[in-house]
């Protein structure tokens, strides 16, 4: 007989439902917990550059431009102005010390001149006369005192006789004192031109030398006018290279105006620009090196110019070991110059990935070689090769260091 079989609660139907179910619920479960929801995008691999991270040492170098200039370079500055008369050198030419390189004239310094010159002589005519006259006076009193001891020799006779015959009460007391009084007076006019010629003879020394120191300030003063019309010819103050000499017969010279210089062509100097983000960083004794004539030439930083001109400043680097043979003023060569001593680091070539990234993140390629993803990194210091990495990478990984600019915001590439 027929048996009623019990209804089954998992049919075929429901379990097909139940499996989509389970298996759409896990799909959305995978998508919104485990699936990759970065933005990406697709790269082709041969249009960027990929660099390997390194381990290696640090050279703390910038590159440099420097140009070859004379070691010492002297201004040639007008002493005095002027217009000129005859220029004697042009600029290029070598010099030797004292050469005539400019004549110049100048009215007012000659007329100075002989204003000074004629004072001079006048005072030199005055001391002559001044002597002179000193001289005759002299003469003069002892003429004078001749005359007067003469008279006073006669006068003490007659005072004598007087005297003895007074006594004697042979003349009268009149007489006696009249011949007294001629006697006395004439030993007073004595005493007063002794007196009188002393005191002429003072004064006379002391015209003379009055007259004497103003001759003297007044010979200095010819002499320095005659130094400033020397002045007036241009000379060469060393040997060397008149690199320049900017004036043109005719033209008018100012005092201390500068017309040129003069290249010492006894060694030479490399004059060298520097970006001033360096500055804190340079200081004379740093060392530095160049490549000349196939061979490798070490300097070193003898001055530093700290004034900044648009974003740079310039050192003076010398030769260490002489100035290479066959070197010209003028020439410009790419010098490494040493900023630091070298260090192991762990490296990454320099690329156009940093005026993208400021240096803070780069695309590191995974292990599988398919794609790069984003990374936050920190980097040191720079030289023209590499940048010190101090954080976020490690040696032997795989970073783009091409430009970014295409890349957008995007935190991973697929190739």
């Amino acid at each position: 007989m027929d048996r009623v079989l019990p209804k089954r609660f998992w049919t075929t139907q429901r379990l097909a439902i139940f499996g989509g179910g389970v298996l759409v619920i896990s799909l959305l479960a995978y998508t919104f917990l485990f699936a990759d929801r970065r933005s990406k995008l697709n790269v082709e691999k041969d249009k960027i550059t990929v660099s390997a991270v390194s381990t290696g040492p640090f050279e703390d170098f910038i590159a440099v431009t420097g140009v070859v200039q004379p070691l010492k370079t002297i201004r040639l500055d007008a002493i005095e102005g002027g217009y000129v008369t005859q220029k004697l050198v042009e600029g290029g030419n070598t010099v030797k010390q004292g050469e005539v390189l400019l004549k110049l004239e100048n009215q007012s310094l000659k007329l100075s001149f002989l204003q000074s010159e004629t004072e001079a002589n006048r005072l030199v005519n005055d001391l002559q006369n001044t002597r002179q006259r000193i001289q005759i006076e002299r003469f003069t009193l002892r003429k004078t005192l001749a005359d007067v001891d003469a008279q006073i020799s006669q006068a003490k006779d007659t005072y004598d006789r007087q005297e003895k015959l007074y006594k004697d009460k042979v003349v009268s007391e009149e007489d006696y004192l009249k011949a007294k009084r001629a006697y006395e007076r004439l030993t007073a006019q004595r005493t007063i031109e002794i007196e009188t010629q002393k005191y002429q003879e003072e004064n006379a020394k002391f015209q003379i030398k009055q007259l004497e120191g103003t001759l003297q300030r007044t010979q200095r003063n010819v002499a320095l006018w005659q130094q400033t019309l020397d002045n007036l010819v241009v000379k060469a103050p060393v040997s060397g290279q008149l690199s320049s000499i900017d004036v043109e017969v005719g033209s008018n010279i100012n005092r201390g105006q500068n017309i040129g210089q003069i290249d010492d062509l006894n060694g030479f100097k490399m004059r060298v620009g520097i970006d001033e983000h360096y500055i804190s960083r340079v200081f004379a004794g740093l060392k530095g090196s160049f490549e000349f004539n196939g061979k490798m030439h070490e300097l070193e930083i003898k001055r530093v110019y700290p004034e900044v001109k648009s974003g740079r400043f310039e050192v003076d680097m010398t030769f260490v070991n002489g100035t290479p043979q066959g070197i010209k003023r003028g020439q410009s060569s790419p010098i490494q110059l040493e900023l630091g001593k070298a260090a192991k680091a762990t490296l990454i070539p320099v690329g156009g990935f940093f005026s993208d990234t400021g240096g803070n993140w780069v695309y590191v390629v995974d292990k599988s070689g398919k794609r790069a993803v984003k990374r936050q990194i920190t980097l040191g210091r720079k030289n023209p090769e590499f940048y010190e990495v101090l954080d976020g990478l490690q040696p032997g990984e795989q970073v783009i260091t091409s430009s970014y600019e295409n890349f957008g915001d995007n935190e991973v590439l697929e190739f």
